[in-house]
């Protein structure tokens, strides 16, 4: 019990933290952020209007209190650009961001295993060469790269996929697969040395000894003990996936949070920016945090460890 609550009480301080730098966001930046949104050409009438809609002539206490309040109320203000309440829009949004990293999540998960499983089971062979080579070009391509080379392959050229949009199953391909590579390189790499260190264990030896067939070997004993890092890693990768959606969705035209986040940044939409920073940034913290609850749950030594 100690351990949950040390961790619960952990996320909440980094909760917390996370609010304070959301908050300080529209006033971090350079020069009058009002100037900023409405432009130098802006009257002076509209930004006093515009000032005291975002509540910024009362003092920072008194805003940092309000924008609180205003966050446990799920109220996160008007977009300046459309009027709309900002929740309304992250709603509409959030459904597709969701549906690409999960795609993205389950794509990793199907070639992180199969390579994984194949450079551990014929270490040091071509196989194992091979499968971390391919999980090194995973890791190395960035997503602005992959995307667009995938697109003129598998869209331009060969037909088979949208470009971009959001229309049905085959518009999901090509966008999970630029985000999923990547998880896939890291996943693979750490299975591999997990399953390394698993199969040099006692219990492996015995099971081989008993004359059991190799892959009931290495599928049901060895694999399911080599899983608990991989994982914990696989928790905390959903939760980087949004941050790298970002780029992602831009490519695609993904209609998800990463493509609303970047259009309030040209359009200077600061309030909308506001909230997409802070729900990524809460949604990371959340997948963390039951990561975190996960590992000690099924691994008895973590929470034992912590509570002594």
């Amino acid at each position: 019990m100690h351990f949950f609550i040390a961790r619960l009480a952990s996320a909440t301080v980094v909760i917390f933290g996370v609010l304070v730098l959301v908050f300080l966001l529209i006033h971090l930046v350079p020069g009058d952020p009002v100037e900023v949104m409405l432009g130098e050409s802006a009257r002076p009438a509209d930004r006093e209007a515009l000032r005291i809609s975002l509540g910024l002539d009362q003092p920072l206490l008194s805003q940092f209190g309000q924008y609180l309040g205003n966050v446990l109320s799920f109220d996160l203000g008007t977009s300046l650009h459309s009027q709309r309440p900002i929740t309304d829009i992250l709603l509409e949004r959030i459904p597709a961001t969701l549906e690409l990293a999960l795609a993205a999540l389950l794509v990793a998960v199907l070639i992180a295993f199969p390579l994984g499983v194949m450079a551990a089971v014929r270490k040091d062979s071509g196989w194992d060469h091979g499968a971390m080579a391919v999980s090194l070009l995973g890791v190395s391509v960035p997503n602005f790269l992959m995307g667009p080379l995938l697109i003129l392959l598998f869209a331009v050229w060969l037909g088979w996929f949208p470009v971009s949009g959001r229309e049905g199953l085959g518009s999901l391909v090509l966008p999970a697969i630029t985000l999923g590579s990547a998880m896939a390189a890291i996943l693979s790499r750490m299975l591999r040395a997990t399953l390394l260190e698993v199969l040099g264990e006692d219990y492996i030896r015995t099971a081989r000894a008993k004359g059991l067939a190799p892959h009931v070997v290495i599928w049901r004993h060895a694999l399911r003990n080599a899983l608990l890092p991989v994982i914990t890693l696989l928790g905390l990768q959903l939760g980087a996936l949004l941050a790298g959606a970002v780029i992602t969705e831009m490519v695609f035209s993904w209609p998800g949070i990463g493509q609303l986040i970047i259009e309030a940044i040209q359009g200077r939409d600061y309030p909308v920016v506001q909230a997409c920073v802070l729900l990524i940034s809460l949604t990371y913290v959340l997948v963390n945090t039951l990561t975190d609850l996960a590992y000690g749950w099924f691994d008895p030594r973590v929470r034992l460890g912590q509570a002594a």
